[in-house]
């Protein structure tokens, strides 16, 4: 997998997931919006942890800097 994310992407989508998990643990979102909100929070993590996210590719965007 060629990455397709860039460092501020990164950090805006492991911010967003991360208030998502807080605001899930403390009660503040529940019941099934509170579960899809947590899977997209999870699937934000992962492809900012991976630098890669699929539907970039689809789209055919990249936020990493060119060389």
């Amino acid at each position: 997998m060629k990455k397709n994310m860039g460092d501020i992407d990164r950090i805006i989508r492991l911010s967003l997931a991360l208030v998502v998990a807080v605001l899930y643990l403390t009660g503040k979102v529940t019941g099934l919006i509170g579960i899809i909100l947590m899977a997209i929070a999870l699937i934000f993590a992962v492809t900012s942890f991976i630098s890669f996210c699929p539907l970039y590719t689809l789209l055919k965007i990249s936020t990493c800097k060119t060389k």
